[in-house]
């Protein structure tokens, strides 16, 4: 059976996602999504193929019970400090008698950008042209159609370790699956909840996850940088583990229930309950003193990122402010922080556009990179792809027909 179907899986260092969707004309209708512990994943990179399939086999294997159906292939995110990215400019000449630009001539531009010298234990994720120019004159979004002599594209590389890759596609198909596209996380999660007049006035996402912090900023519609943080909220909890002698469990759960990432965020200083471990019983802190421990490692993480902005020439573009999303950025007070912190205006990033089904579920800014997933990006092998499945619909009803025959041959035996 062959249908508009879209599947995401999102290999995150705590939990590993997997979401099925039917692709509608102007919504998306999650039909399946699971979620799975993650033991198998370090700060964005695989550590342990076994693990990291056993949990892909869980998540996917909740989605498909849920959908109906069995998938075979999966847009995968990806992330890790080894994503690296460059701008590259490169042009083509137009030789056709018209010299009317076709698909055929972005597509050479592609191609001539792939011979483009880069490190040899890397490879290219993504090219993604910010602007076209024809004949010097720039600010050109789609050339096709148009008149010209020279094509000359600017272009956003996204780089990826080989080897990472290949421990993703491994811990894929060992989990019984084909990779169909592999997509840097902050892309996928800037298709989810960002508008497009924010990503043309010039907007910077931040997704912060457990093990790392991804980031993109959009300006004239189109990125103009990307980069991995190896800060996220996993750092926190541990911040919290070490500072109050407490278990990593307790130390989520304290960070989650009670946490707040400005202490001008509080709104009732209480006292809160730890849990005493061996000898040491419990004891009571007040929320502002988690609080300050939050705040030191928050207020790192957004002064990284805003050096980053600053250094990649970005700072005085961001009109439309910072967009949170990821598990992080539901830390109470985040926005609070952010815009002290970054001086501008910022606001907590959701998955739009979704339609029925179960698209509730994934509604939170924890679950934007594996909403974008399903949608694939511009140009890419996924963007409006349909992936063939194997239903498990019909099982039911012929388990029904043989149950029913066998009545049947029993009356006639009779």
């Amino acid at each position: 059976m062959k249908k508009n179907i879209l599947a995401g899986l999102d290999l995150g260092t705590t939990k590993v996602c997997a979401v099925i969707a039917e692709k509608c004309d102007d919504h998306i209708d999650i039909l399946g999504f699971g979620v799975a512990p993650s033991e198998g994943l370090h700060k964005g990179l695989v550590a342990n193929i076994g693990k990291t399939a056993e949990a892909i086999k869980e998540a996917v294997r909740i989605a498909s019970n849920r959908a109906g159906f069995t998938i075979t292939t999966v847009n995968v995110g990806v992330a890790g400090e080894h994503i690296t990215s460059m701008r590259h400019r490169n042009y083509v000449t137009i030789n056709s008698d018209d010299r009317e630009i076709t698909k055929s001539d972005l597509d050479r531009l592609e191609k001539d950008v792939r011979t483009f010298p880069i490190p040899s234990d890397r490879q290219i994720l993504h090219i993604i042209p910010e602007e076209y120019s024809i004949d010097h004159q720039g600010g050109i979004e789609n050339p096709i159609g148009m008149s010209g002599s020279r094509l000359e594209a600017a272009n956003h590389i996204v780089l990826a370790s080989i080897s990472a890759i290949q421990n993703i596609r491994k811990s894929v198909e060992r989990a019984g699956l084909q990779v169909q596209d592999y997509i840097l996380q902050p892309l996928a999660s800037s298709s989810s909840v960002l508008e497009e007049s924010e990503k043309d006035l010039g907007v910077v996402l931040i997704d912060i996850g457990g093990g790392t912090t991804d980031i993109a900023i959009f300006h004239h519609k189109a990125i103009k940088h990307s980069k991995v943080i190896g800060v996220a909220g996993n750092q926190v909890t541990n911040d919290i583990r070490e500072s109050l002698g407490v278990m990593t469990e307790e130390a989520e759960r304290l960070k989650k229930e009670y946490g707040y990432a400005t202490e001008a965020s509080i709104i009732k200083d209480d006292d809160i309950l730890i849990k005493g471990v061996g000898a040491r019983g419990n004891t009571k802190i007040p929320i502002s003193l988690l609080t300050q421990i939050i705040s030191l490692r928050m207020r790192e993480l957004f002064s990284l990122i805003d050096n980053d902005i600053r250094s990649a020439g970005f700072k005085n573009k961001i009109k439309a402010g910072i967009v949170l999303t990821g598990g992080g950025s539901l830390l109470k007070g985040c926005t609070e922080l952010a815009e002290e912190v970054f001086g501008l205006p910022a606001r907590i990033g959701v998955p739009q556009e979704l339609g029925a089904g179960l698209s509730n579920e994934i509604e939170s800014p924890e679950f934007a990179t594996v909403a974008g997933l399903i949608r694939g990006i511009p140009g890419g092998k996924s963007s409006e792809y349909q992936v063939l499945i194997q239903s498990d619909k019909k099982k039911p009803a012929k388990k029904i027909s043989q149950i029913l025959k066998r009545v049947q041959d029993l009356f006639n035996d009779l």
